[in-house]
């Protein structure tokens, strides 16, 4: 966790992790501006096989679209928390929705995430029972997408350590 907080810092990012029992947050501020340029919240569910690491949301401001550091490398820094904080409490797996707003963004997001090292699910596209429970517990439709949150570490842990 350190080595992403200090990498993060050279790239004058301040991320912080909140948390309240099961429930987490953390936040991308600019160093220069003190802005909150993106955030990430989730929770670490109880489950039949174990911890799992549920990322809700990432939400990224629309001025980080003109930045040096890309839209993707600032989500890069808060899912690495995330990652790393869900391992921690002994989580073995993540869970996301690839929220399908709109086509073009949606495509991008199941891209972006495949990169990073997850895998597709399921479809939630709100025509099952399936899918009733799915939209309210994820609040849309989209693809269900799951990642091992060690091989994310290891496939990851470089890009973090100090240069």
């Amino acid at each position: 966790m350190a080595e992403i907080v200090e990498s993060s810092r050279l790239q004058k990012l301040d991320l912080q992790l909140q948390r309240f029992g099961p429930f987490f947050r953390i936040t991308a501020k600019s160093l220069e501006s003190g802005r909150e340029l993106g955030r990430a919240e989730g929770v670490i569910r109880f489950w039949f096989g174990g911890k799992i690491l549920h990322v809700d949301s990432m939400k990224l401001e629309r001025e980080t679209i003109g930045m040096n550091k890309s839209i993707f490398g600032i989500g890069l820094f808060l899912g690495a928390m995330a990652i790393r904080f869900g391992y921690d409490c002994g989580c073995a797996k993540a869970e996301l929705l690839a929220i399908n707003d709109t086509h073009l963004y949606h495509s991008k997001l199941v891209r972006f995430y495949t990169r990073l090292g997850f895998k597709q699910v399921y479809e939630v596209g709100g025509g099952s029972l399936r899918d009733l429970s799915d939209m309210l517990v994820w609040g849309g439709v989209g693809t269900r997408m799951d990642a091992n949150l060690e091989d994310l570490m290891i496939k990851w842990c470089s890009r973090f350590k100090p240069k």
